[in-house]
């Protein structure tokens, strides 16, 4: 693959991912790394690999799994899956814009992004996180967490299919009182 066309699909991808949930808006000027044991790319199929301890960082945005596949359409627009390491979860955080210290995390054992619609998909020991520093201030587990970045929505299953079914577990969440602000 060229090296130009590369570094500018590493980076459309990195874009699409630090738009999503109101992301730190310094972060899409930031530089994107890509580390990864191994690289494959398809230039006519738009298709690009990364095996191997992959790691992604583009300002506040960090990003860990043991694959990913990129894949962009006609328009530009990438779909990226990301796919845990055996025994491991693939993850993502990044400072938001919506306060001081403000960050999500999200893992699961595989997570889909579709920068075009800006919706993040977790599978399978799905949990997204909203932290102030270190402390957690809400918590959402299930086997399937869909979160759209443009309408700020959540929707969390019991099962990975995106349905929930008696018996299969429940869903949880944990959200804490935010703090009132006063007017004077």
């Amino acid at each position: 693959m060229k090296k130009t066309s590369f570094k500018l699909l590493a980076l459309l991808f990195c874009i699409g991912l630090a738009s999503n949930a109101a992301a730190e808006r310094a972060d899409a000027n930031k530089p994107t790394n890509i580390e990864a044991d191994q690289m494959t790319s398809d230039d006519v199929k738009q298709i690009t690999t990364f095996t191997g301890n992959v790691v992604v960082t583009k300002g506040t945005l960090l990003i860990k799994a043991g694959k990913a596949v990129i894949v962009e359409d006609p328009e530009g627009y990438q779909f990226i899956t990301l796919y845990a390491a055996p025994g491991k979860l693939a993850s993502l955080r990044q400072k938001q814009d919506a306060g001081p210290d403000i960050w999500i995390e999200g893992y699961g054992e595989k997570i889909e992004y579709d920068n075009k619609k800006e919706v993040a998909k977790f599978f399978t020991r799905a949990r997204v996180k909203r932290l102030q520093g270190t402390k957690i201030t809400d918590d959402i587990t299930g086997e399937f967490i869909s979160y759209d970045g443009k309408t700020e929505y959540y929707s969390v299953y019991n099962t990975n299919e995106g349905v929930s079914k008696p018996g299969a577990g429940r869903v949880k969440a944990v959200i804490q009182p935010r703090e009132k602000k006063t007017t004077k």
